[in-house]
């Protein structure tokens, strides 16, 4: 069943394309209002700001890597894959995703650049929460404490490696749910 598209998808998606073509910075709110066909004060409606846009496309994009995320987790019985395979989906697609590069590397990127680190909390406590829940839903026996303590380390150490990839995915994830199983022993399985 497809779901009903809303304006402010049409919006958040045109500028997603104009970002990703001229750089935030030369993105104007009638740019978007234009691409989709209506006034500029809708957006402003919408919205507020052309800061709040960017953060609502940003929250939004999130959300998509977190479904995707849950289908990876999902693929699994044990932690130690369904974290190895969720950290490496997020750091494989982040890397091809125009998107995060536009705001990574782009023109202006320096104006989205907080979005995924000093301004990066809204973007943090949407996945560990999600993240947190869909492990002690899927490994009720896990220690509460210990998944979030860990989900927060594995997220944030995850998003570094987004902003600054050094290593493959591959070899991020396998640490990163190396140390997942470590930490939680038995619990994992």
């Amino acid at each position: 069943m497809q779901q009903r598209r809303t304006l402010r998808d049409d919006l958040l998606d045109a500028a997603a394309v104009l970002i990703i073509e001229r750089g935030f910075r030369r993105v104007r709110m009638q740019d978007v209002a234009d691409a989709v066909g209506v006034s500029r004060q809708t957006v402003y409606n919408e919205f507020g700001d052309k800061w709040r846009l960017a953060e609502a496309l940003n929250l939004r994009e999130n959300e998509r890597y977190l479904d995707a995320v849950d289908e990876a987790m999902t693929r699994h019985d044990d932690l130690y894959s369904a974290v190895a395979d969720a950290v490496s989906y997020t750091l494989t697609t982040a890397a091809d995703d125009p998107l995060k590069k536009a705001i990574l590397t782009g023109a202006g990127s320096e104006d989205l650049l907080p979005l995924m680190t000093t301004r990066a909390e809204p973007v943090l406590f949407a996945a560990k929460k999600r993240i947190i829940a869909h492990t002690l839903r899927q490994w009720p026996q896990a220690d509460e404490d210990a998944v979030v303590e860990l989900v927060d380390m594995v997220v944030r150490l995850t998003m570094s490696h987004v902003v600054l990839p050094m290593e493959p995915p591959e070899t991020v994830a396998t640490r990163l749910a190396r140390l997942v199983a470590r930490y939680l022993g038995d619990t994992a399985r």
